[in-house]
């Protein structure tokens, strides 16, 4: 994942700095393509118009959790991981389900909730934060099991009011 500097702005439109974090977007003109998770760095000026208004969005989220996104997206992923972000978005802000919970909506297994989940191009637009492990715990998080994208979902979760136990796992 390019997160230095010089490597962020040839590759990005924007970067939204946030708490602990950053946010990379990248879209053409008209979508959406990609919001990466980025370790903390400045931010960088939209290049765009499309980029000012996801940044515009994603500065309202970080605001006020209950802010609802409307960026057009670029249509992404298999059938099935279309189907896990389905499931994902109606989760309600505040509220959690694990990956079996939602491996069983979808007659499915667990693993593959998870790697549906971390193959998610939208985080926060599609809110797989949302999504834990069984008893609690955090789970992975955008195909990492630790680092600081762990401690990334646990600030969002603690922004949404989100119930969860703040164990490492």
């Amino acid at each position: 994942m390019p997160w230095e500097g010089h490597m962020s702005e040839a590759i990005y439109q924007a970067i939204v700095a946030a708490p602990g974090f950053a946010l990379g977007i990248e879209c053409s003109d008209d979508e959406i393509t990609t919001i990466e998770f980025l370790e903390p760095q400045p931010a960088l000026p939209p290049r765009t118009a499309l980029a000012a208004e996801a940044v515009h969005q994603l500065e309202a989220y970080l605001a006020d959790p209950a802010f609802t996104f409307g960026l057009p997206l670029r249509p992404a992923g298999t059938h099935f991981q279309r189907r896990v972000w389905a499931q994902i978005s109606a989760i309600p802000l505040g509220r959690t389900l694990t990956y079996g919970e939602v491996a069983k909506n979808l007659h499915n297994a667990p693993r593959a909730v998870g790697q549906a989940c971390g193959a998610n191009p939208y985080p926060l637009v599609v809110p797989c934060h949302r999504v834990i492990a069984a008893g609690g715990g955090l789970g992975g998080f955008n195909r990492h099991g630790g680092g600081f994208l762990l401690d990334v979902k646990r600030w969002l979760l603690r922004h949404e009011n989100s119930e969860f136990t703040a164990a490492p796992g």
